[in-house]
């Protein structure tokens, strides 16, 4: 699992946006790769239809057209096994983009959360501190009072 620094208010957005895009990254490849097994499927299917005009035009050899037929039918059984693996292959990484995709969600909507309850925490303790503020200024301005009128008290008296 990506663990991200802490900055200020919460995760690092540059991080968080670098892991966001490997995993996009991760996806686009998994999707260029499942296209090219699709091109290389149907390669073979374009080589199976050729193999087999090859054999209805050629009335030779029978051990040729049984070596034809072998080889019509490994490539019959590739392209089912490349078929079979491109679905699977499909499956899987719709599956595990699927995944990625809900923990980057999860994990977005929990950093929103954290950021959200720090960004609540910190405007509580300016309230705070506004307000010690006002006490002290209030504090102060009384003590100065007190003393201005010692002051004065000091000066009648002489």
């Amino acid at each position: 699992m990506e663990r991200f620094s802490r900055v200020l208010r919460g995760y690092d957005p540059e991080e968080v946006n670098k892991f966001l895009d490997q995993v996009i990254g991760h996806v686009e490849k998994m999707i260029a790769s499942m296209k090219e097994k699709d091109k290389l499927i149907v390669s073979l299917q374009e080589q199976n239809k050729q193999m087999e005009t090859i054999l209805k035009k050629t009335a030779g050899d029978r051990n040729k057209i049984n070596q034809y037929e072998r080889m019509e039918k490994s490539l019959n059984n590739a392209i089912a096994m490349a078929q079979k693996t491109s679905d699977q292959i499909k499956v899987n990484a719709h599956r595990e983009s699927q995944i990625i995709i809900d923990n980057a969600k999860k994990n977005a909507s929990r950093i929103v959360n954290e950021a959200l309850m720090k960004a609540e925490k910190s405007e509580l303790e300016a309230q705070r501190l506004r307000r010690d503020l006002n006490i002290f200024k209030r504090k102060m301005r009384d003590l100065l009072e007190t003393q201005l009128e010692l002051v004065d008290d000091m000066s009648i008296d002489n």
